[in-house]
């Protein structure tokens, strides 16, 4: 759960310093936003996915899209030092937050990637 922590801190940090839209004040805010991210995630996530799941399934899942940048949105919006742009940002700010996750699992082992490649005769 920390390692998980300082990875959404670590991706918040390398969205603020690449994204323009993405800010924070005090490098403790990183800390912080990745702590109501992390809940944010946990409770707040699962119910906006449940009550808009007819419009996602319309949409193919890229409603989520939307989703998780108001995730973002809402977290912006209750921490003070930490703002965004507008929807891209927060969009932009997510993408590069679940890339850290996603390399952070792959190299601590959690997730194998496998490829398997087989000759058929």
């Amino acid at each position: 759960m920390l390692l998980r922590l300082l990875l959404s801190a670590c991706g918040l940090g390398l969205a603020d310093y690449l994204l323009d839209g993405v800010s924070f004040t005090h490098y403790s805010t990183l800390f912080w936003a990745a702590l109501l991210l992390g809940m944010a995630n946990v409770f707040v996530r699962p119910l906006l996915i449940f009550f808009t799941l007819p419009i996602t399934v319309l949409t193919l899942g890229f409603f989520l899209l939307v989703i998780n940048a108001a995730v973002f949105g809402l977290v912006a919006w209750l921490l003070p030092g930490f703002s965004l742009a507008g929807f891209w940002s927060a969009l932009g700010a997510w993408a590069i937050v679940a890339l850290m996750h996603a390399v952070g699992s792959l190299l601590m082992g959690k997730n194998k990637l496998v490829i398997k490649v087989e000759r058929q005769d």
